[in-house]
């Protein structure tokens, strides 16, 4: 692989990249790229109190009676005032939506538990699980050869 970087302050910004095949890394790069505002912070709310929290430590984001949720590591839950499509846009590559009311943090995510319907759980860290959707796992057997 080979990197060039090259800094003129007379032209726009450009990022090409030749590869030879899309990956889970060239999604990372391009989400990156793409993001206006680029932060490891999001703020959450519990009750009178409002915690900045950190996204590497978040373990699955996902919605309640509308309202969306920030399972955290320290097993709490904290409001979010965001859609799960607004997060979508802006978190990290390794968020993966894992149905239409959730998206894990593929790194807190410890295994994943079948059930005897097929239905596939997946189990966090805190102990947390969460359904995964049939076409959700499907597209995510799929990008990472489960």
């Amino acid at each position: 692989m080979i990197f060039k970087l090259f800094i003129d302050k007379n032209r726009q910004e450009e990022i090409t990249a030749i590869v030879h095949e899309r990956t889970s890394l060239i999604d990372e790069i391009e989400r990156l790229v793409l993001q206006d505002n680029i932060s490891d912070q999001i703020p959450g709310y519990m009750d009178d109190e409002i915690r900045f929290l950190k996204i590497q430590e978040i373990e699955c984001f996902v919605v309640e009676d509308e309202k969306t949720f920030a399972l955290y590591s320290d097993k709490k839950r904290y409001l979010i005032r965001k859609r799960l499509y607004e997060l979508e846009e802006t978190l990290p590559g390794y968020f993966e939506r894992i149905s239409k009311s959730a998206i894990a943090n593929w790194k807190k995510i410890v295994k994943f538990r079948v059930q005897l319907s097929g239905a596939v759980d997946s189990v966090f860290k805190s102990g947390y699980v969460e359904c995964i959707s049939r076409r959700c796992f499907a597209e995510l057997k799929r990008r990472y050869g489960l």
